[in-house]
């Protein structure tokens, strides 16, 4: 079995289901990039004026940081210039705000504006549905949900009746709220290198990133890495493809004699803090699969850190509160507040009794402790609590047939950092991967 399947085991393979007695309706999803659209819900409207020019964009085979450095190069600023609310999914159709600081620029700058904007969308997947200003710059976490509508194709004719049953059961009890695979990159092993990362130990994370050829890559990549594995690192860059950007930023600095600590050191700061945020999700994700086995993923147990769904506030419970939460009519019921898991930082709020006994345990089970949570290198490891469960607003299901043959259509609406894979993977009752 290949390393990327036995990574993606660990990390989102193989997790509960809240519907396990209902069966799913199997079936493909993104067969066409306008079966699977995200559509990004803003926090707030642009004012009309400021520094910032908002763009509302569409893109399809682009990760949010690839059409960063795009807009970037476009209007001739820093990356650093571009903020957005959300990273949205690589394949899929997602429309989402980007802002661009423009500062000192003379309010009647619309043709520069409209110029950088056709460099923007010189690129066949990228372009800019609208733009406006705004007084300050967009930062991850500014927008209020995600509207997804999603068709399911090669299911059965009936398939919309079974749907419809799952999709019933996840808005009365809420989305159980786990990370996707989108989280935990192309091969699965994000957060492995992110742990490593985090130990400490960046040849390991340079091993894991770098080596490890799998099966089902292209023979000319398994030979990277495995040039990459005998150190031959020349070799390994001249191999690995000009779009795996943050690989060949490490092997260039290995090609040029630098040190494991000075190649992973080159990595781009942002993807190192992705990485160790999916080595946060993965712990998460443990956390909310034996709350899921247990029947407690929504419902509040004595040291729980509950948290708020409206403002996101987090609050302790004791046994007295749990009762009347947990009651009929009470606010766990109207989905108003969820218990929350950890995503593990040096600052982040811990839960007591044998809530924190659960969520530790499975943190020093992954070989790591409380006190090694700090990051050399100036990295940012922000610690939180995440609900367990999540409200899906707004669902839709229908079947019909068109020209491509039966399908399922699923729309609904998702908060900020939730994954509609989660809602996917319940309804369809298929292996991640």
């Amino acid at each position: 079995m290949s390393g990327n399947i036995s990574n993606q085991q660990s990390a989102i393979r193989h997790l509960t289901y809240l519907t396990p007695d209902l069966a799913g309706v199997g079936g493909r999803m993104k067969l066409r990039p306008e079966d699977f659209l995200v559509d990004e819900q803003p926090l707030y409207e642009p004012s009309g004026a400021g520094e910032h020019l908002i763009l509302f964009i569409e893109k399809f085979n682009l990760t949010t940081q690839d059409a960063v450095r795009r807009i970037a190069k476009a209007f001739r600023v820093r990356r650093s210039a571009v903020g957005y609310a959300g990273l949205k999914d690589k394949h899929a159709l997602t429309r989402q705000h980007v802002s661009v600081h423009l500062p000192g620029v003379p309010g009647t700058d619309e043709q520069f504006a409209q110029e950088s904007i056709r460099r923007t969308e010189y690129h066949p997947h990228l372009k800019v549905l609208w733009s406006a200003r705004h007084v300050n710059k967009l930062r991850l976490g500014h927008l209020r949900s995600n509207r997804f509508v999603i068709y399911l194709r090669g299911v059965e004719p009936g398939a919309v009746v079974r749907a419809k049953a799952i999709l019933d059961v996840l808005v009365k009890c809420g989305v159980p709220n786990f990370f996707g695979v989108q989280r935990f990159g192309y091969r699965g092993d994000s957060h492995l290198v992110g742990r490593s990362l985090l130990l400490g130990d960046a040849r390991a994370a340079l091993d894991q990133m770098l080596g490890n050829p799998d099966q089902w890559e292209t023979e000319s990549r398994r030979r990277g890495r495995e040039a990459y594995m005998a150190g031959e690192y020349t070799d390994a860059l001249t191999l690995c493809p000009q779009r795996m950007r943050y690989e060949r930023q490490a092997l260039d600095a290995l090609r040029q004699g630098k040190s494991f600590e000075q190649a992973a050191a080159a990595i781009d700061r942002s993807q190192r803090e992705l990485m160790l945020s999916a080595w946060q999700s993965s712990i998460f994700n443990r956390v909310l699969d034996v709350r899921l086995k247990e029947g407690t993923f929504d419902r509040l147990l004595p040291g729980d850190l509950a948290q708020k769904h409206d403002n996101r506030a987090v609050f302790q419970v004791d046994q007295a509160v749990a009762e009347v939460e947990n009651a009929a009519g009470g606010r766990i019921e109207r989905l108003e507040i969820s218990p929350s898991g950890p995503m593990w930082g040096p600052d982040m709020m811990r839960a007591g009794g044998a809530v924190d006994d659960l969520e530790r345990r499975l943190l020093e089970e992954d070989g790591l402790a409380v006190d090694r949570l700090t990051v050399a290198g100036g990295l940012k490891l922000v610690g939180q609590r995440r609900p367990l469960r999540v409200p899906m607003r707004d669902a839709e299901v229908s079947g019909g047939v068109d020209e491509q043959g039966p399908y399922v259509r699923l729309a609904f609406e998702l908060p900020r950092g939730s994954f509609a894979t989660t809602v996917l993977r319940e309804i369809m009752k298929m292996d991640d991967g």
